[in-house]
């Protein structure tokens, strides 16, 4: 097995530079399987999550940041069991999940935006999105008529949704990851990029498992049959929007457990560089602890006074 500073170089490869072209053919969808034996990388993984409590921890208690995940990727990719596995070892009550399907009324009442402002995770937590505000310029992108439902002002057909209005969601979305990175929010954007054929084989499991039958859907054969636009959009999508303070992973997903254990490599690499420590108290909490602990130990302790007074009231 390669060292462990190989493998965290070896994610870096995976970071969307911005302001470069994506073609996503120039992206493994599996690797060389040269790295690490599946045995050893479970094992990674296994010691990585026990860190990443570690640092949730420390995140929790200097209260200042939090951490946005966004998971986006074609069906089948394993972003469900991504989440299950890595955020086994977190603490839940500082990690909120929310998975978007089609907007309500309620929001398509609002701005795109505003329901996913709504669910920005608080100060010392982790929130994930499985899909995100990035299903705006995804399924959108292939099904522009969807568009027409949010009552866009100047948007009266399919006609009107020009690559002008593509430009201007793309700005719209950096906006918001931006202003939220300038308020504490370190924002980890991955794709879970999964090829057609291993989909296939996927579909083709979910459908012979009865246990598995209920993730599958008819219509996903349907969004499968628009590959290569979908392929165009996320291209688009990564092109547009993988910035500094909010950058975008490609990640290999074809073989599962190396796509989690790349997750929570870059996780905690991004942990990391924050130089989390805990609190240090002051000289006032210091004395205020010292005087908890005296309280502690007296406790149950019966001095000679209070014998006396139990004496007297028994011979009372």
């Amino acid at each position: 097995m390669l060292p462990l500073d190989t493998f965290f170089q070896y994610l870096e490869t995976l970071r969307v530079k911005p302001g470069k072209r994506v073609s996503l053919k120039k992206f493994n969808t599996d690797y060389d399987h040269k790295m690490m034996t599946k045995e050893e990388g479970e094992q990674i993984l296994r010691e990585g999550i026990k860190q990443m409590s570690e640092l949730q921890d420390k995140l929790y208690a200097h209260n200042q940041y939090s951490m946005l995940i966004v998971l986006q990727a074609m069906d089948a990719a394993g972003k469900d069991s991504a989440i299950k596995h890595i955020l086994s070892g977190l603490n839940p009550q500082g990690v909120t999940v929310t998975s978007y399907k089609t907007p309500s009324s309620t929001e398509l009442d609002h701005g795109y935006l505003w329901r996913h402002y709504t669910k920005l995770p608080a100060r010392g937590e982790i929130g994930i999105f499985n899909r995100s505000h990035y299903e705006n310029v995804l399924v959108t992108r292939v099904h522009p008529e969807y568009i027409l439902n949010e009552n866009n002002p100047g948007i009266e057909s399919v006609e009107d949704i020009d690559e002008v209005f593509w430009e201007q969601r793309f700005k719209q979305i950096n906006r918001f990851e931006k202003n939220i990175h300038e308020n504490g929010t370190m924002v980890l954007k991955f794709f879970l990029h999964v090829s057609k054929d291993e989909q296939k084989k996927r579909f083709l499991d979910r459908i012979e498992d009865p246990e598995k039958n209920w993730k599958f859907s008819f219509n996903d054969l349907k969004e499968r049959a628009r590959w290569d636009d979908y392929m165009f959009a996320y291209e688009e999508m990564l092109t547009h929007c993988s910035k500094a303070n909010a950058p975008w992973f490609v990640i290999p997903a074809d073989d599962k457990w190396f796509a989690r254990l790349c997750i929570a490599g870059i996780i905690n690499r991004q942990f990391e560089k924050l130089n989390f420590s805990y609190p240090v108290v002051d000289a006032k909490g210091k004395e205020e602890l010292e005087t908890a602990r005296q309280m502690l130990m007296n406790e149950g302790k019966v001095t000679n006074g209070q014998k006396k007074t139990k004496t007297a009231r028994k011979r009372s």
